[in-house]
């Protein structure tokens, strides 16, 4: 569980591209970027927290890093601090919301998608 119901998280990620992972820091190094996401808890489960996440930037990991830094790792994320990784090797983000300009029409665009068919996130539903 994240520490609270609902926060901005601003972190400076900087990225290791031999890891294929971004690592979080409260404050500016070299070549960091700032990340800015904002989130709210949705539901409580016995072992589970499902969380709605705004992102603010759209950096390398984002929402990983950003949650492994305050020791809220996802599902089945054994590359940002999940102990167990899912029987499947996938980790339980789903984008289920995108919304953003058409690069040619310049109009809004708006795609949904359902949540995979698993017991973790029927019983979000």
């Amino acid at each position: 569980m994240p520490p609270k119901t609902e926060d901005t998280l601003t972190h400076y990620l900087k990225r290791n591209p031999k890891q294929n992972k971004s690592y979080a820091h409260i404050k500016e190094v070299p070549d960091s970027k700032k990340a800015v996401l904002h989130y709210k808890l949705l539901k409580k489960l016995d072992n589970y927290y499902l969380l709605e996440v705004v992102l603010e930037t759209g950096r390398h990991h984002q929402i990983r890093s950003q949650f492994s830094a305050i020791g809220s790792s996802i599902k089945g994320d054994l590359k940002y601090g999940s102990d167990r990784s899912n029987p499947d090797g996938s980790i339980h983000l789903h984008a289920k919301k995108l919304t953003l300009i058409h690069p040619v029409q310049k109009e809004e665009i708006t795609i949904e998608a359902p949540t995979p068919e698993d017991s973790v996130w029927d019983a979000c539903n």
